[in-house]
């Protein structure tokens, strides 16, 4: 049994020129990755390991959820691969974990995390939001040989509000 929970990176600011995997948060950012993180303690598996995207948008938010379920912020491990809008390359990513680790809460991009969770959940998201967490289970024990999974749970903080 493999579990995948995705997240999309918290609200990010556009008001500042600079390069795209140098933006930060915004403050509802920020409050909405608190609000989701607070929520999902009781969702996520008691065992995981954390990869995150090595944009700024994307590690700050995986720094704010860490903290809120406890999980050691030095654990995490960016992957630059993971800064990505594309579905294909972010399957190959997940694809290519190692057995070993049954449960994954991954921090990434739109297109992508919404293309992955429609391709491999079964229930159609229309677009997944910042912050929002989508929690997929498979059938298998091998990673590469993930396919069509089970939509376990969806949250997006405007439902939490």
């Amino acid at each position: 049994m493999k579990n995948l929970i995705l997240v999309r990176h918290a609200k990010s600011s556009w008001e500042v020129p600079m390069h795209d995997k140098d933006r930060g948060l915004t403050s509802q950012g920020i409050k909405d990755a608190h609000l989701v993180s607070n929520y999902i303690k009781d969702f996520i598996p008691k065992t995981y390991i954390i990869w995150s995207s090595s944009a700024k948008r994307a590690t700050n938010t995986a720094m704010i959820f860490a903290q809120n379920i406890a999980y050691p912020v030095e654990s995490i491990i960016y992957k630059d691969d993971l800064y990505t809008f594309d579905d294909n390359k972010l399957e190959e990513l997940i694809k290519s974990c190692t057995n070993s680790c049954e449960n994954v809460i991954l921090f990434g991009h739109n297109g992508a995390i919404t293309d992955f969770v429609n391709k491999f959940g079964d229930e159609f998201i229309e677009n997944v939001p910042t912050s929002g967490f989508v929690y997929l289970k498979f059938e298998t024990d091998n990673w590469k040989k993930i396919k069509k999974g089970k939509t376990k749970k969806i949250i997006f903080p405007k439902n939490l509000r």
